[in-house]
């Protein structure tokens, strides 16, 4: 089988990369960065992103976007640039699909941030979309034009929704940015007020059930909600990392919340399920293993 990933050289690119490989895939990687020694690799301008090369000359079963921008606050900042990334991008692939491979899988990494405050927990599938950030509109938007090209050209299109996901490799969110706090401090104050809720999902997860989602989803179009299944506090999963990283911090909620952050996730994992999926890794195992990883850094 070959696969072609988009966006290889981010956190879950990478670690889709090498999961593939390990499984015995040619996989082919694609990127804004330059690759002097991989020969499946090609790179793209990140100001005017041209797949039709890329699907030229190669017959892929399965592509994969992990590109895109993935921050909230940033999509607040600098919309125009989230809406490029994340949604011109995804039509842009599609297109090149489109008029050179219309056998090829397309996998798109979307996001839990398309329902914004859910009205209900746990979050299945078929909850209200109600993103609350440029970011979860520009995620919904690439989810629709997957819908488009699914159902105006019969393009094998699928979207999974992550959660939050973690691991090494991560170089921002919640537990990169406490590395970075504790750095030099002993008393750090935090948004909210601890009682947010996330549910949390290793790298090792993700990148078995994107096999999975391959090998038996649903691609007219499918949703898939990719997660744990576990709602854990913030502060739990703060008080858990300081545990592992740097115990005795003294640590506060400032009582206000980020715009654009939902208050509460917990999905509804019943589809991956019927797919055979079980997460493995636990928050404190996972933890364990990005702590020991942040140390190797230094």
């Amino acid at each position: 089988m070959k696969i072609l990933i988009i966006g290889n050289k981010g956190f879950i690119g990478s670690h889709a990369q090498s999961y593939f490989e390990r499984q015995g895939f040619e996989v082919f990687g694609c990127d804004v960065v330059t690759d002097y020694v991989s020969q499946h690799y090609f790179q793209i301008d990140a100001s005017n992103s041209d797949f039709r090369d890329v699907f030229a000359h190669t017959e892929y079963d399965a592509c994969i976007n992990c590109s895109g921008a993935a921050s909230v606050p940033a999509s607040l900042q600098d919309p125009l640039r989230d809406y490029m990334l994340n949604t011109v991008n995804v039509f842009n692939i599609l297109d090149s699909i489109r008029r050179l491979q219309l056998g090829c899988k397309f996998l798109n990494l979307s996001s839990a941030a398309v329902y914004g405050n859910p009205k209900y927990l746990p979050i299945d599938e078929e909850h209200p979309l109600n993103p609350i950030s440029p970011y979860g509109l520009h995620k919904l938007q690439a989810e629709q034009i997957c819908a488009e090209f699914s159902s105006t050209w019969q393009i094998k299109t699928c979207n999974v929704r992550i959660f939050s996901a973690y691991g090494p490799g991560l170089f921002k969110q919640l537990f990169w940015d406490l590395s970075r706090k504790a750095q030099f401090a002993t008393k750090i104050e935090l948004f909210g007020t601890g009682d947010e809720t996330r549910d949390f999902i290793y790298i090792d997860d993700i990148v078995e059930a994107l096999y999975l989602i391959i090998e038996s989803g649903d691609f007219r179009a499918g949703i898939y909600n990719l997660a744990s299944g576990n709602e854990i506090r913030i502060a739990d999963a703060v008080q858990v990392f300081y545990s592992l990283y740097k115990p005795k911090l003294n640590v506060s909620f400032a009582g206000v919340n980020r715009s654009g952050d939902p208050l509460n996730w917990c999905a509804s994992i019943a589809k991956m399920v019927n797919l055979g999926f079980s997460p493995k890794i636990d928050i404190e195992t996972g933890l364990i293993c990005y702590v020991r990883w942040l140390r190797d850094l230094k």
